[in-house]
């Protein structure tokens, strides 16, 4: 049997930097590559033993970092780097020298934990990101939304003792990892109603997203009163995505981010930095992409995308009864909680 090639590739981030470039959208764009996060930043989220783990693959013939976490050799460059983009965004934008940040990070990090790498990542991206900017006093209330169509196991174990950093997962239920991702994990400790899970059953589209970001995501969100507010964008909700089941076309994509960037506007001063995760369909994370970016940039440089309004028109695109229930079910539970 001819294996097929790895679902987390370049391809789809390369694609993405191209179409940027073609449509225009780049040169409206203030565009840097910052360096490579040191040991000392990765140290605050990540054990010894895990690091030195990695580096010893890398010099080697490469490894396997945790669950369906493999890497080859010059991977560990490649991560450290990833999460030196999270670090510059946050920073630029903790400090006032940019309104919004978009980081085109591979690896992704959102399911690496303290101890092992998982579904793809090797670094915990945003958790390291953020624990630095903590440290330094850039910010102190943080609030994580994860809209990959995969739990984000790895900022909910980083934080989930923290009153100081609200995350939430909005996923696809009992995809991956199976383990994690229910509403009744809503921390522990000072921790306790820090933590929001949406795992949403399989076949969500635009009404059921929508529903979802408008009557509890979002109030939840600016409830919280953040400093800075972060997302960790994985593109494999959409319709397209081999890895998900979830229906939303690339205008969601423009639409969540302006959701969550007028919430910042009123909480946060609009301190917004959007991380980029999984997606894995090469043709469409591109103009998704591009979607979220132009959005955060405030551009007309759209382009066209031609599948947009038939994934629109597909049966199961408005709110279903039974989605509605189970987010109204969990609204309820939630106000309960956090009273």
């Amino acid at each position: 049997m001819q294996p097929q090639a790895a679902s987390e590739s370049p391809e789809s981030k390369r694609r993405l930097k191209n179409i940027l470039e073609v449509s225009g959208l780049i040169d409206e764009l203030y565009v840097v590559k910052p360096p490579a996060a040191t040991l000392s930043d990765l140290l605050r989220f990540h054990t010894p033993r895990y690091l030195d783990e990695l580096q010893a693959g890398d010099k080697a013939r490469g490894g396997n970092g945790g669950d369906c976490a493999p890497y080859m050799p010059g991977s560990w460059a490649a991560a450290t780097h990833s999460a030196g983009l999270a670090i510059a965004a946050i920073e630029a934008v903790a400090l006032g020298d940019l309104d919004n940040a978009y980081a085109l990070c591979r690896p992704p990090g959102h399911h690496a934990e303290a101890d092992q790498g998982r579904g793809f990542c090797l670094l915990g991206n945003i958790p390291v990101a953020v624990m630095r900017a903590r440290a330094l006093g850039q910010a102190k209330r943080v609030a994580i939304l994860d809209w990959d169509v995969h739990h984000g196991n790895g900022q909910q174990a980083a934080f989930y003792h923290d009153p100081d950093v609200f995350t939430v997962s909005m996923h696809q239920a009992a995809n991956y990892p199976l383990e994690t991702g229910g509403f009744d994990e809503q921390g522990e400790g000072a921790g306790l109603g820090a933590n929001l899970n949406l795992p949403l059953p399989p076949g969500c589209g635009l009404g059921a997203y929508a529903y979802a970001m408008e009557t509890l995501v979002l109030p939840a969100l600016e409830a919280f009163k953040p400093d800075l507010i972060v997302v960790a964008c994985g593109y494999d909700a959409c319709a397209k995505d081999p890895l998900g089941k979830m229906l939303l076309n690339s205008q969601a994509f423009a639409t969540m981010p302006a959701q969550v960037k007028a919430g910042a506007e009123r909480c946060c001063s609009g301190k917004l930095v959007v991380v980029h995760e999984g997606g894995y369909s090469e043709g469409y994370v591109p103009l998704c992409g591009q979607a979220v970016i132009q959005t955060l940039a405030g551009s007309k440089t759209a382009v066209f995308d031609p599948q947009n309004e038939e994934i629109a028109a597909w049966g199961y695109q408005s709110l279903q009864p039974h989605q509605q229930a189970l987010i109204d079910g969990w609204h309820q539970q939630w106000e309960q909680t956090t009273r």
